[in-house]
């Protein structure tokens, strides 16, 4: 029997082939992605509530990540060619952060982020 769980607690892991999996996640789980090999292949999906002052820089080396904003507005603050450049998102909207490029959230109205990313690779940075 299957039961119900709670996005932010728990990620999905979307393998591929086509299975998918209840992932529990705790303070660490992006600082020990490296350590989980089982979810290096396929994507994840997460959910995260975005407020003030969240920021950290982040980058996918292993893929493109799908980003949905589900409630609020914020900015995405991408690097590209050593250039900081934002991208505006209400709640509704979607953009494809390219593999490999460092971003970050800018956030004006606390909301709600649905996530679709590569595990394999993540990288972190708090500048």
């Amino acid at each position: 029997m299957t039961k119900s769980f709670a996005l932010g607690r728990n990620y999905i892991h979307l393998a591929d082939g086509g299975a998918s999996a209840q992932v529990p996640v705790g303070p660490d789980f992006w600082q020990r992605i490296g350590e989980r090999r089982e979810l290096h292949e396929g994507r994840l999906l997460t959910f995260f509530h975005l407020g003030p002052g969240n920021v950290h820089w982040e980058r996918h080396p292993a893929g493109d990540e799908i980003l949905i904003l589900l409630s609020g507005a914020t900015a995405l603050l991408v690097e590209e060619d050593g250039k900081q450049r934002r991208v505006r998102l209400k709640a509704g909207e979607a953009f494809i952060v390219p593999r490999g490029l460092w971003h970050a959230f800018d956030v004006s109205e606390p909301g709600d982020l649905l996530a679709i990313t590569p595990g394999e690779g993540t990288e972190m940075r708090t500048d």
